[in-house]
Parts: C-alpha cells; sequence; structure tokens
C-alpha cells in the first residue's frame, strides 16, 4: 500500500453505510523491534492493531481504547492500543519457553476498554468462539449498538491492513438494500489485495459502481504513553514500605516499560515524594 500508517473513512452516498480502511507499516515495524515474538505470534498481534485503530474511529472524546486477547494457552496475552490522536502501541505475552507455530484463539476472550480523559472507563467482553478475531468484533458491535458491522483484518508480518463497514441508524432517503449490497462485494476482497493496493483502488474495485465519497486521511503513528509520572503511580500502588524495602536492598526501584522499553528509575527522595502522607509524621 501506498498510503501506509493512516486511517481513511468512506461513505456512500444515498445509504446508512460508512467504512474505514487502515494500513500500518512503519508502526508496526517499532512494536516489533522492541520484542522477539514467533512470526505467527507477530500477526495476530499486527490484526489486532490493525483492528485497534479502525475501532478509535468511533471515540468521540479524548482518550485511548484498548483491545485485550486473553488466552489460556502457551500465548497468554495480546493487547493493542490506540489514542483519538492515532498514536498506536502493542504488546504480546508468551512462553518463551515454548515453540509458538500457531495462536489458537478460540476457547479466549476480547476485552474491548474505552478509557476516556474525563470520566469513568467502559469496558465490553467477547468470547472468542472461532480462530477468526474480525467475527468476535462484528459480535460484538451487534450486541453492543444493535448495528451491523463487518470487519477484514490482515497481516503478514511487515504490512497490517484492516477494512470495516458498518451501518448506521437508517433514514428515511437511505437506500435500504444498501448494507447487503455494500457488505458482499466487500466480501469478494482478497488478503493481498487488502495488503498490497491502495485505499482508492481498493474502493474501485469493490464499489465502481457505487457512489463513493472518500475522506482525508488520519495519521498513524507509534507512541508510547508511559511516563516517568505514571509510572510513579503505578508502582505507588505497591505501598511505601514494600517500595523501601527495594530501596533498602537494591539502592532503588527500577521498572521498564514493558511495551517501548523505557527504563525508569526512582532513589529514595523520589519514593517519599510518591506519598507526602509520610512527610507529616
Amino acid at each position: 500500500m501506498s498510503n501506509l500508517d493512516s486511517m481513511q473513512r468512506f461513505t456512500f452516498d444515498q445509504t446508512d453505510v460508512r467504512g474505514e480502511i487502515v494500513g500500518l507499516h512503519k508502526s508496526l515495524s517499532a512494536v516489533l523491534s522492541k520484542h522477539t515474538y514467533p512470526a505467527a505470534l507477530q500477526i495476530e498481534l499486527g490484526k489486532l492493531m490493525a483492528a485497534s485503530a479502525l475501532m478509535s474511529a468511533t471515540l468521540k472524546y479524548e482518550g485511548r481504547l484498548c483491545l485485550q486477547v486473553r488466552l489460556p494457552g502457551d500465548v497468554t496475552l495480546i493487547q493493542a492500543e490506540t489514542t483519538n490522536t492515532g498514536e498506536l502501541r502493542a504488546i504480546a505475552r508468551y512462553d518463551e519457553s515454548k515453540t509458538i507455530e500457531t495462536v489458537e484463539l478460540s476457547g479466549g476472550q476480547l476485552v474491548i476498554t474505552l478509557e476516556p480523559a474525563v470520566g469513568k472507563p467502559y469496558q465490553g467482553i467477547v468470547p472468542l468462539e472461532s480462530n477468526h478475531l474480525n467475527e468476535a468484533f462484528e459480535y460484538y458491535f451487534k450486541q453492543s449498538e444493535q448495528l451491523g458491522s463487518r470487519f477484514w483484518l490482515e497481516c503478514d508480518g511487515t504490512i497490517a491492513s484492516g477494512f470495516m463497514l458498518q451501518q448506521l441508524p437508517s433514514s428515511e432517503q437511505a437506500d435500504p438494500d444498501a448494507w447487503e449490497r455494500l457488505s458482499h462485494l466487500a466480501s469478494t476482497l482478497k488478503d493481498d489485495e487488502l495488503l498490497g493496493l491502495d485505499n482508492q483502488t481498493i474502493l474501485h474495485r469493490l464499489y465502481h459502481e457505487e457512489q463513493v465519497r472518500l475522506y482525508n486521511e488520519t495519521p498513524l503513528r507509534f507512541a508510547c504513553t508511559c511516563s516517568k509520572e505514571r509510572t510513579g503511580n503505578a508502582i505507588a500502588q505497591l505501598g511505601y514500605s514494600e517500595l523501601m524495602e527495594v530501596i533498602v536492598e537494591q539502592g532503588k526501584v527500577a521498572i521498564d516499560c514493558q511495551f517501548c522499553l523505557q527504563h525508569y528509575s526512582f532513589n529514595k527522595a523520589q519514593i517519599e515524594e510518591l506519598f507526602p502522607e509520610k512527610k507529616l509524621h
């Protein structure tokens, strides 16, 4: 694809259907460069990143969307996050002592968390009943929004791409047959076309007889949301006494971000700053 690391919306005139196309290259490469994942896991991680970007298009507020695939086998977690400003990060956890040839998704859970900058987070959980991630997302929107959605997700370990169609609340002027027709046409999209063709070519290939409106691209990029402050807030949950024991034993509290491998270190004075109430005693 020529338009990589971007998301682009499209709509159809006289219908209540919209769509999004996502392409990831540099951001996927940045994620995979931080860890050594088996090839099969790289592919599923890329698909989840593409899905995370697609679903972030529904965010109407400042915040973050987090997708977690929780599994009971040798691969235990695949996680991808996208902010409303197009920043992505992702991670996976697996038993490094095992040879991972395939990733079994069936029997796991898809956890979808919406984290607004202001207000309470919302979480939805969907059972994974097959090895196809797209089916779980389609089920989620059917249950939570009562609107039809179709997802196509692909990754070859270098490029990750996603294509989404969604019904909108119906209006009297809209074509009542559009959803079935447009969904059927999208189902003819081949994996190599989704990965290799640019957005305009894909839409022309599928919908050359439709009136398609293509909007400006939204850039996407790898960026981690970790910081010294956030890391400090996280380790403070361990408690003052436990952290001070680490200071006595090691002289500092050291922690690395699991997503970007950024190293953070806290000395005794910095740990004490995390517990201002201790200064009153």
